[in-house]
């Protein structure tokens, strides 16, 4: 018995030292403190192409690992978290919207943040020092979750408050607690200009948000290793706009998928990995994760060994051809993105690797004519030229 006994102490205490799926809570949420230093949540924001190195998106399950170390920042941002009363002087229709008084709307923190709404080229409405106001329930509350309860803007120097349309209706980021262990969720959303604002301009959103936790493990990055339990958001939006009492007009967005890995105590997530699908093909978007600060050197964002080979034939082309574009041999991944004058996305395709030349298909460029800016994005930076549709 005496001999058994080191044996079981050891396996027990091996057994307590194996990792397990991390438990997210309202704790782990965003919140104002005027005490934190500013680089708490530095954010860096990283190229859309992933490095070979790189580990896939479809890699889920239990006890992962997973290495983005290769990931190369391009530009930096710092998240920002506020109190709701700080607006009490500036924007008094804010603290009464979101603050003490709010009832359902009631916010914890709100952040400076681009709104969730799609604006179409030409659309002459201008909002500036746009806001998302978050709600995290309370330690006593029967139901926990992180939310959205509304957006602010500035319209012609007025602060102009955006609720949904009703508490039911509230965008549900994350329900608590959240692992692996936790089943999908959704809600539906939705939120419109204010009545007095809609005779000048309506803007709605509908909005579904699924909620899948798809894996945990052990998540490396530039910034450091952590626990992580990997959220899986797919929104499906549909977006509608009026101007001067003219009929409006709606219109689907691409169907977009977050993947977020979440880490305790960290407020934000450690790495967010967005796409959007495109043709029916699931398309990287955006890559940014947490960061301390670094200086980026904008220089190395071109690419340089492309642009001196990039050609695109024919040139000019017609309008339902195909175009050829020449590029350096490679087994890297490189994306293609192509934009109007104006800077509307035409479209974006990702490419594992080339022989030296790439074929877009006609319906890349559907029924565009006109000059386009072809952006080709490797691991080393960009490339660009200017094509013409016919």
């Amino acid at each position: 018995m005496r001999r058994l006994l080191p044996f079981f102490l050891l396996t027990t205490v091996s057994g307590w030292a194996q990792p397990t799926s991390p438990v997210i809570d309202r704790t782990d949420m965003p919140a104002p403190s005027a005490s934190a230093p500013v680089d708490t949540l530095r954010l860096s924001i990283a190229s859309p192409v992933l490095p070979t190195a790189a580990t896939p998106l479809t890699q889920r399950g239990a006890n992962q690992t997973w290495n983005y170390t290769s990931l190369v920042p391009v530009s930096q941002r710092v998240e920002q978290f506020v109190q709701v009363s700080s607006f009490a002087a500036t924007a008094p229709l804010y603290s009464l919207t979101f603050g003490v008084f709010g009832g359902v709307n009631r916010a914890t923190t709100a952040s400076p943040q681009s709104l969730p709404l799609a604006l179409p080229s030409g659309v002459p409405l201008t909002l500036t020092d746009t806001y998302q106001f978050y709600n995290t329930s309370g330690a006593t509350a029967a139901t926990q979750d992180f939310r959205s309860v509304g957006f602010g803007g500035s319209l012609a120097g007025n602060a102009v408050p955006v609720t949904y349309a009703s508490q039911a209706q509230q965008d549900i980021i994350y329900r608590f607690p959240l692992s692996f262990a936790s089943q999908a969720d959704s809600s539906e959303s939705f939120f419109a200009t204010p009545t007095a604002l809609a005779t000048v301009a309506y803007l709605s959103q509908e909005r579904k948000r699924v909620n899948r936790v798809d894996a945990w493990g052990t998540l490396t990055t530039p910034f450091g290793t952590f626990n992580t339990v990997r959220v899986v958001s797919k929104l499906i939006d549909h977006d509608s706009v009026a101007f001067g009492g003219t009929p409006g007009f709606g219109f689907d967005l691409p169907v977009t998928r977050e993947y977020k890995w979440l880490a305790k105590g960290q407020r934000v997530p450690v790495l967010t990995i967005i796409t959007q699908e495109v043709l029916g093909s699931e398309t990287i978007s955006g890559v940014q994760y947490r960061d301390s600060y670094r200086r980026i050197v904008q220089l190395a964002t071109r690419d340089a060994v492309t642009q001196a080979v990039l050609t695109a034939y024919p040139n000019p082309s017609a309008v339902g051809s195909s175009l050829a574009l020449t590029v350096p041999a490679s087994r890297e991944p490189l994306m293609v993105s192509a934009t109007d004058l104006v800077g509307r996305e035409l479209f974006r395709r990702n490419f594992g690797s080339t022989l030296g030349t790439l074929i877009l298909d006609a319906e890349a460029f559907g029924n565009f004519r006109g000059l386009a800016l072809l952006t080709v994005t490797t691991s080393y930076g960009t490339a660009t030229c200017r094509v013409v549709r016919e």
